[in-house]
């Protein structure tokens, strides 16, 4: 037999279509963690990578993170064997004495966020890791939490994190300052936008963390207090809900879009809070739909090491995507997606019928993030303008490409010393000596005028670009006015598909025109009318750098443009349907009128939520 990387992934076979099967998904997840508990299990260590944050709390991370998942089991009554590992767990990593304790906190510390899911373990199964304890074990617990929360934690979603622990002693009966409590929800406040959406932080982006961390945790504040603040966050949930379902495609597939997509199905983690909270935001078919649709996507997909623990990586383990903060433990906060196994299945969201999503529109502007949607049978793409992440490995790659999506993922570069070799999906990309490159990191301006995205950025300080990004389903169109004091090398690039071994699929590079074929899709970009010939090419892209396919094809158009001003034009098709080279790519959109576009702008363009100066809402 040869070994199918799929096979080992926990959810292989598993229908993934009721309570029970759910119930299976989970503990057969954190099965394979289990040989990875220190002899106090206090520390779950599953390999020797590192992150930025010390090593006790890279094993916190791994011990705490299954508790998402599992303390909603333990909730819901359901059969969980190794609740006196976590009892001893805690009881020894609060305890400065034992040799497997966490450590102090000490300032901002990575400790703060994985006892956000101790405090949501305590506030909702005390008698599985509260009640065993001895009255030392309590007193050196509370006495741990009362001690973190006195520091300052990042002005972003990690103050849900405080607000948890304080959830946690006030049930516990513990006494706490509780003025820092209101003044982080206050704070938290400050970054909602409207219409259902915030920022996370003080900051020009608007990802996934927006669902699966404010939302998610605003959620569970929800059901566990009751108070007017809750209540606000049931209606913000339910507004954000009829935006962010149209980031699913049919077959569950989301887009992946920024940062800590290592997390995989906390990506589903919004609809199960949905659940957990009671808020029938969209339908109860439709919410478990788009719940249970994502978990089963990920089923098929080589996301596990040999011995089932989930490692770093998208659809296939691959630290090359990871972030600084990514230790082998993180990976597993995909077990938010676990929150509806607290209910009953009497509830409504287990009783009912999973429903597809009903009309859906084929085009969706979204002015917070910066996106247009486009839908299709197979896929969901996000044109994108506004958004920005300088501070993190790979930012322009996860937020500043011109297009997301479900299929077909984003591609990391993998040098910054090979302008010839790089992948460059979704990205102009430009050079001046043939070796380096530069891409979009950040606008000047963004705007969205009906469905049409406009943004003005450098990629050098003396260069300017105006991009205008236009849906014509099933393609979309790019415009580029460029000016540049000099000659520079460019090369933008389509969608990457999957690409087979033995050369087994289908190139084409023309002058003008490029495209692939593989074995389920078909990847094409056009020139439609540039100031400049442009060579196509078919590149085969560095393995490992796309999030969803570990090797790829990227067809792309190069040129090397004048000093001056310079207009590429080019329209971009992917489609799963291998025929659509002889269909739809026979069919390209026509031209658009850079003034008509210009105009457009100008009379109806709104800014971007996402560029808009942060700062707090009075």
């Amino acid at each position: 037999m040869i070994y199918d990387p799929a096979s080992t992934n926990p959810l292989a076979g598993n229908p993934l279509k009721t309570h029970t099967d759910m119930r299976r998904a989970l503990t057969d997840l954190f099965n394979p963690l289990l040989p990875y508990f220190s002899e106090g299990n206090a520390r779950v260590r599953i390999d020797g990578a590192g992150a930025h944050f010390d090593r006790a709390a890279a094993d916190l991370e791994g011990f705490a993170r299954p508790l998402w998942g599992l303390a909603p089991l333990g909730a819901g009554s359901g059969d969980f064997g190794h609740w006196d590992r976590y009892a001893e767990g805690l009881a020894n990593g609060v305890d400065p004495q034992h040799p497997e304790y966490w450590g102090t906190v000490n300032g901002r510390d990575q400790r703060m966020v994985e006892l956000a899911a101790l405090g949501f373990a305590l506030a909702l199964v005390p008698d599985k890791i509260w009640e065993p304890l001895d009255q030392r074990a309590r007193d050196n617990l509370i006495t741990y939490l009362k001690h973190a929360r006195t520091f300052d934690y990042a002005d972003n979603n990690w103050k849900f994190f405080r607000i948890f622990v304080d959830i946690a002693l006030d049930r516990l009966g513990a006494s706490f300052d509780r003025s820092l409590t209101e003044s982080y929800l206050n704070e938290l406040d400050g970054f909602y936008i409207g219409d259902g959406w915030y920022r996370d932080g003080d900051v020009r982006r608007i990802d996934h963390y927006i669902p699966f961390a404010m939302h998610f945790y605003g959620l569970i504040y929800s059901k566990l207090v009751n108070d007017d603040r809750a209540e606000r966050y049931r209606e913000r949930a339910t507004l954000f809900a009829r935006d962010f379902r149209h980031w699913f495609a049919p077959d569950g597939a989301t887009i992946p879009f920024g940062r800590s997509l290592t997390y995989r199905f906390a990506c589903a983690g919004f609809w199960s809070a949905l659940a957990f909270a009671d808020v029938e935001a969209l339908p109860w078919g439709e919410i478990k739909g788009l719940c249970l649709k994502h978990l089963r996507w990920w089923a098929d997909k080589p996301i596990a090491n040999r011995d089932g623990t989930l490692p770093i990586g998208f659809a296939y383990p691959n630290l090359l995507m990871s972030e600084n903060y990514n230790s082998a433990g993180s990976p597993y906060w995909a077990f938010k997606a676990f929150l509806p196994l607290a209910l009953k299945e009497t509830h409504p969201f287990w009783t009912a019928e999973e429903k597809p999503l009903e009309n859906e529109p084929a085009i969706v502007p979204q002015k917070h993030p910066g996106m247009v949607l486009i839908r299709s049978k197979a896929d969901v793409v996000a044109l994108s303008s506004g958004q920005e992440n300088q501070q993190m490995r790979f930012g322009a790659e996860k937020y500043s490409k011109f297009a997301y999506s479900a299929r077909y993922g984003f591609s990391v570069e993998s040098d910054e010393r090979i302008f010839a070799g790089g992948a460059f999906d979704s990205m102009l990309a430009f050079s001046d000596d043939g070796l380096h490159y530069r891409v979009r990191e950040t606008n000047e301006e963004a705007k969205l005028a009906g469905d049409t995205l406009y943004a003005k950025w450098s990629p050098y300080p003396d260069v300017t670009v105006e991009t205008w990004l236009v849906p014509a389903a099933p393609w979309h169109v790019r415009l580029h006015k460029i000016t540049t004091p000099r000659p520079l090398q460019t090369a933008e690039g389509g969608f990457a598909i999957a690409r087979r071994d033995l050369e087994a699929d289908t190139l084409s590079s023309a002058t003008g025109a490029a495209y692939a074929v593989g074995e389920e899709d078909f990847s094409g970009i056009l020139d439609l009318g540039s100031t400049v010939e442009r060579q196509g090419i078919a590149q085969k892209a560095p393995p490992n750098t796309n999030l969803i396919a570990s090797k790829t094809l990227v067809p792309q158009l190069r040129a090397t443009i004048p000093a001056g001003e310079t207009i590429l034009v080019s329209a971009v098709l992917a489609e799963k349907d291998p025929s659509a080279v002889g269909s739809a790519w026979t069919k390209p959109p026509a031209r658009p009128d850079i003034d008509a576009l210009r105009a457009l702008v100008t009379e109806k363009g709104i800014t971007v939520s996402a560029i808009e100066a942060p700062g707090r809402l009075p």
